[in-house]
């Protein structure tokens, strides 16, 4: 038991206490802890009830996810381990009582649940998320939690994997009692009086694994169990554990409990060893790397950011002033014109409305929010900011020009940050007096909304700012991954050849919406051609302009979207890019695209084929992972995992499959080299493989294992 599981004895009620910082985890020792706890307990006459309850500031958060790895390695096998505290905990002859703050979730609540009775804090919350990682509650939480909230309930939580508060449980008959108070202190002794009051009203004490009244008849649940299907396919499109989950659940309906369990452990073990689910935990283990930076300790002080100034106001400004109020800062919002001014500010406020409709925001918060936004045509309040971010066009003498003013403003120690998406940072950083505090804020669009922001660290950046960019990441609830500075740095540099591909697969005879189809079915979450009309064509037509070197003399350019902007369609904003817009967005397909992508092809001398769904895949999602490659091998990521957290939190890659570089090791990596050569001897010199690919190949390496960070 060692130091993770402490006993105590109050006013007559055994208290076993998790002490695991710091959230508890079911780690190896603690199930061991708990059943000990539970066994002293049960066998000593001065104590009457058990509570439950766990240190510091939460219940058990879960299991140790990192022992999923070590059971699909080999490594371990599983073992009865937490199934039979909680049958240990559902036996015992004694009340036992789970005192739940802060939260219990995955494990920590199929613990609760073999316990007889549940209270909780009303901050707490509970639930069921194994299948954000690609699995299913596997100590018979499908099979028990129907029995307690009823089968709605229960598939919500089991299928859809979100949170639900402590009075929600408290109505669904997850949790017996409310208890009032804050913390630790009020909740143990709420615990511990309603543990007292059930052992002094004596048995029998209600089994979760007994319980059949709310458990509808199959022909009943028959309709349920279609909505929730259905419901999964939609808001879970490709993912396979909510409807495994779903099939779990129907077990606790149509088999009795002891051949429910029995199923729920094939599910689980099926879904566990799936690719899916590997990567899945493969992206929750990166997301929490990405925070290490070798040369930039832990301990590195960061600097104090009380408040910041936007410059620019739109599409991007007002999001990142958005994402700055809704994280409590302070910002003030420059544009050049009272009028572009008014339009920003103009639909920041449209985007609160649209959050408060959906109910994700109350209006008292909103104006909150908005009060903290102070939007003007000036410079004043900037010498005081303590970040300055610059959202203005992707063009390099604007931007030059921008931080040339800020520089002369902005107070000694003020970081001044550029949101640019392409451009290099150490030209940008040129045009100041203090290079050291320059670096890139690549915010993702919309700005408010998306979780990455990609943080490009400059030549001459301080350790300082690259820490206080990492930390003020989390403050504003991105992921923030550091990336090297390169045109278009990671994201972009591997997202160019990307949409290159697309263009020219379309040029060479495949429909724009065969590509975008492909893709989708692939399980990205939108199509390269759709990508293109929402961020709109002119932008990438911009980027060309301004990298000129990006296409060497001699090598093939993609030819189609500059017609299309040629044509005047930039896109959405225009009602017609790759597709025709209706006015309530509606996508469609258009004869003057087809007609243009002929007119091209001709003019080119490229000949026009029927292409597969396979070559399609492969063109686009091998151009990211030989390009990716490149990105690795000359320093500008510092692990293959960043490059998949940025793919997969900015540009909608498909979560399950783990990020492009994931995805290519388990297609493997010597299959991915062979159709990237067999691309370069067709195609040509975009399709050089990358040394490191090649290398990886040949000795059966992986992306995931090489790590320049180590």
């Amino acid at each position: 038991m060692g130091d993770l599981v402490r006993l105590s004895v109050e006013d007559g009620v055994g208290v076993v206490t998790v002490e695991n910082p710091p959230v508890n985890a079911l780690s190896p020792g603690v199930p061991e802890g708990i059943l000990d706890g539970v066994q002293r307990f049960g066998s000593d006459e001065n104590v009457r009830a058990i509570v439950l309850i766990g240190g510091g500031r939460t219940f058990i958060a879960g299991a140790d996810i990192k022992e999923f790895g070590k059971i699909t390695s080999g490594e371990k096998r599983r073992g009865p381990g937490l199934i039979s505290v909680i049958e240990a905990l559902e036996n015992s002859s004694k009340p036992v009582v789970a005192a739940i703050h802060g939260t219990a979730f995955g494990g920590g609540l199929e613990t609760a649940q073999g316990c007889h009775y549940r209270v909780a804090l009303r901050s707490a919350q509970v639930g069921q998320p194994e299948v954000k990682l690609g699995i299913i509650p596997g100590a018979h939480g499908t099979q028990r939690l129907p029995r307690l909230a009823g089968l709605s309930k229960a598939l919500e939580m089991c299928a859809l994997g979100d949170p639900v508060s402590a009075a929600d449980a408290a109505d669904h008959g997850i949790v017996d009692r409310l208890i009032d108070g804050s913390g630790y202190t009020e909740l143990l002794a709420g615990a511990v009086s309603f543990a007292a009051e059930k052992a002094a009203a004596g048995g029998p004490h209600p089994k979760a694994s007994e319980l059949t009244d709310n458990l509808p008849t199959p022909d009943e649940a028959a309709p349920v169990f279609a909505a929730a299907r259905e419901l999964a396919k939609a808001k879970r499109r490709g993912f396979m554990a909510p409807l495994k989950a779903i099939d779990a659940v129907e077990c606790a309906v149509t088999l009795p409990f002891s051949e429910g369990i029995k199923r729920e452990a094939e599910i689980f073990q099926e879904c566990l060893f799936s690719t899916q689910s590997k990567a899945l935990i493969h992206a929750f283990f990166s997301e929490r790397r990405v925070r290490k930076v070798p040369d930039v300790p832990k301990e590195t002080a960061t600097r104090e950011i009380r408040s910041a100034a936007v410059i620019g106001a739109g599409t991007m400004g007002g999001g990142i002033a958005m994402a700055y109020a809704n994280a409590g800062i302070p910002v003030r919002l420059k544009e050049v014109t009272q009028e572009a001014l008014d339009c920003g500010y103009a639909t920041i406020r449209k985007n609160y409305e649209r959050s408060v409709r959906r109910g994700r925001f109350t209006p008292e918060y909103v104006q909150q929010r908005l009060a903290l936004i102070t939007p003007q045509t000036g410079w004043d309040g900037f010498e005081a900011a303590d970040i300055i971010v610059e959202a203005v066009f992707e063009n390099m003498a604007l931007k030059k020009a921008v931080f040339g003013d800020i520089d002369r403003l902005a107070r000694p120690g003020a970081i001044l940050a550029s949101n640019t998406s392409t451009l290099s940072i150490d030209e940008i950083a040129s045009s100041t007096s203090r290079p050291q505090d320059v670096i890139g804020h690549h915010f993702f669009s919309p700005a408010n909304v998306m979780r990455l922001l990609e943080i490009v660290r400059g030549a001459a950046t301080s350790k300082d700012v690259v820490a206080t960019s990492m930390a003020l990441a989390r403050r504003l609830r991105k992921v923030g991954v550091l990336v090297g500075n390169c045109h278009g740095f990671v994201g972009n540099r591997m997202f160019h050849p990307y949409r290159r591909e697309a263009q020219f697969l379309a040029e060479e005879g495949a429909r724009p919406a065969e590509v975008d189809r492909v893709l989708y079915e692939f399980g990205a979450a939108m199509g390269p051609m759709a990508v293109g009309d929402l961020a709109g064509l002119d932008v990438g037509m911009r980027v060309r302009k301004e990298a000129p070197h990006l296409y060497p003399p001699g090598t093939r350019r993609p030819l189609a979207e500059d017609a299309l902007c040629e044509m005047g369609r930039y896109g959405q904003k225009t009602k017609a890019g790759w597709y025709r817009y209706g006015q309530d967005r509606s996508r469609h397909e258009d004869p003057e695209v087809d007609a243009m992508l002929k007119r091209v092809a001709a003019e080119a001398g490229i000949e026009q084929r029927e292409i597969s769904d396979q070559e399609i895949l492969d063109r686009v999602v091998y151009a990211l992972v030989n390009e990716g490659a490149r990105i690795l091998e000359e320093g500008f990521a510092l692990r293959a995992s960043d490059i998949d957290i940025i793919y997969l939190y900015g540009y909608g890659f498909p979560a399950f499959r783990g990020g492009p570089m994931f995805y290519a090791d388990t297609v493997g990596l010597g299959k991915v080299l062979a159709r990237v050569e067999e691309f370069h001897s067709q195609h040509g010199h975009w399709w050089r493989p990358a040394s490191l690919l090649k290398e990886l190949a040949e000795n059966r390496g992986t992306f995931s294992e090489w790590d320049r960070s180590r």
